[in-house]
């Protein structure tokens, strides 16, 4: 899923120093899970510009919202239900639903509340680790399924760096040497001998560095 947590309430209050009328919306979907953008996170965060603001000595009208999801079209739809109750959508989305809002709605002011972090999982209450970046080029059937170009500090595709000491990497000696968890976990599998495999110069024009990806089904397209 796609993790975020919210920016600092004074960053938001500066966005919307002269909305008069701000929706507060939130989405359903990754950021409820990260318990960042949900229904109960936009309670509150309507609740800290309202105080905000009022400290500032300023008046502002404040609507709590939330869609299923703000990266579908037809989800975005449903924005019209508070036609002419904001000047200024303050969007508890990941940064994909407040370029979507933006995309689809020409004259909506949309500000994002979220800094949008990584794409991971929950490891424990409260903590979300990364686990994908999203390259375009999936290498985990060749490494036991765990992900050296996101859980590598330097994205090394053919084993561990000279810092790692006792499986931990150089950067903390809190955090795995993933490539010591890819070999100990191609051991346990019976893959082992895969790891004499030598991997190419990695082509990461499958990821960012070409611009802004798309991808296209043609099966699903009408």
């Amino acid at each position: 899923m796609i993790v975020a947590k919210r920016k600092p309430v004074n960053e938001i209050l500066e966005m919307v120093k002269d909305a008069k009328k701000v929706l507060v919306l939130g989405c359903r979907s990754c950021v409820s899970v990260c318990s960042a953008g949900g229904e109960r996170e936009v309670e509150i965060l309507a609740s800290l510009i309202r105080i905000g603001m009022k400290k500032a000595g300023k008046k502002i009208k404040v609507i709590e919202g939330s869609l299923v999801r703000q990266c579908d079209k037809e989800f975005i739809a449903s924005i019209d239900d508070w036609k002419g109750k904001y000047d200024a959508i303050v969007s508890t989305a990941c940064g994909v639903g407040v370029n979507f809002i933006a995309n689809l709605r020409e004259k909506d002011v949309v500000y994002p509340a979220l800094n949008t972090t990584f794409m991971g999982g929950s490891e424990e209450q409260g903590i979300w680790a990364e686990q994908c970046a999203g390259c375009g080029d999936c290498v985990l059937h060749l490494t036991g399924g765990l992900c050296p170009v996101v859980r590598c500090a330097k994205s090394l595709m053919n084993g561990p760096c000279g810092g790692s000491v006792g499986g931990h990497c150089e950067i903390h000696s809190s955090v795995d040497c993933v490539w010591q968890n890819i070999h100990d976990r191609m051991d346990a599998i019976g893959q082992s001998a895969g790891m004499d495999r030598i991997a190419p110069i990695r082509d990461w024009s499958t990821s960012t560095h070409g611009g802004p990806r798309t991808e296209v089904r043609d099966d699903l397209t009408v």
